[in-house]
């Protein structure tokens, strides 16, 4: 045999063209469930908010019998929540704003809106547009998501707490609580704060007097301080 003769080697069986059509057509399937999956997680959403189940199963019959409406309708319900951070430091420390638009975003889960003031105060070297603030507001899915870890997470970690006051509503329906420190949210890391800020918490109702709202508040769970 020659030295320069080679071996043949046996050729690779190639798929039969059906066959080919066939595996791409699988792979392109599976590609397409994969895409509609990620679609379908993505328009979820977050997580359906277990206090707008409280309030439909069992607070607006509950306040049905209670003050004997006769529409559900009637019965009061949280509008809105505005959350707000009032930034005097602002003026004289331009990092300020940036820190507590972070900790507020971090903590409702919404971007805020830097607030301005309205006139100029020589007093406070306050000139007309000067960015004094930051807020959001908050409704639906975003706002009962709020509410549940503010009643049930946020306001027992504060130290040493005993209820929150029922001084805050304003004979209208709507209350207003102040917290002094924005680490009291379990978001919100301790290590990458700046500094400790208070916030004001808003909840807007469609209460038409303070005991319809006190009441609808106490059945979410809000911890007002017994009364004697």
């Amino acid at each position: 045999m020659p030295d320069d003769e080679q071996v043949a080697q046996p050729a690779a069986q190639e798929t039969p063209r059906p066959a080919r059509q066939r595996q791409s057509r699988a792979r392109r399937g599976a590609e397409g469930a994969g895409a509609d999956t990620a679609v379908a997680s993505i328009d979820a959403g977050p997580p359906h908010p277990r206090l707008r189940d409280v309030y439909r199963n069992e607070i607006v019959p509950a306040m049905m019998t209670e003050f004997g409406f006769t529409n559900s309708m009637r019965v009061p319900r949280v509008q809105k929540i505005v959350v707000n951070i009032g930034l005097g430091e602002a003026l004289t420390n331009g990092r300020a704003m940036e820190a507590a638009t972070r900790d507020l975003m971090t903590i409702s889960g919404q971007k805020p809106i830097i607030t301005r003031a309205r006139k100029s105060i020589a007093g406070f070297k306050l000139r007309a547009g000067n960015p004094i603030g930051t807020c959001v507001t908050l409704r639906g899915a975003r706002m009962y998501h709020f509410l549940d870890r503010l009643v049930n997470t946020a306001l027992p970690r504060i130290r040493d707490f005993r209820g929150i006051s029922r001084r805050g509503f304003d004979g209208r329906g709507n209350f207003s609580i102040g917290l002094r420190e924005q680490i009291i949210f379990p978001e919100i890391d301790y290590n990458q704060i700046d500094r400790f800020r208070g916030l004001q918490v808003t909840i807007i109702t469609s209460a038409e007097n303070d005991a319809e709202s006190i009441r609808l508040l106490e059945m979410f769970g809000m911890p007002f301080v017994r009364q004697s």
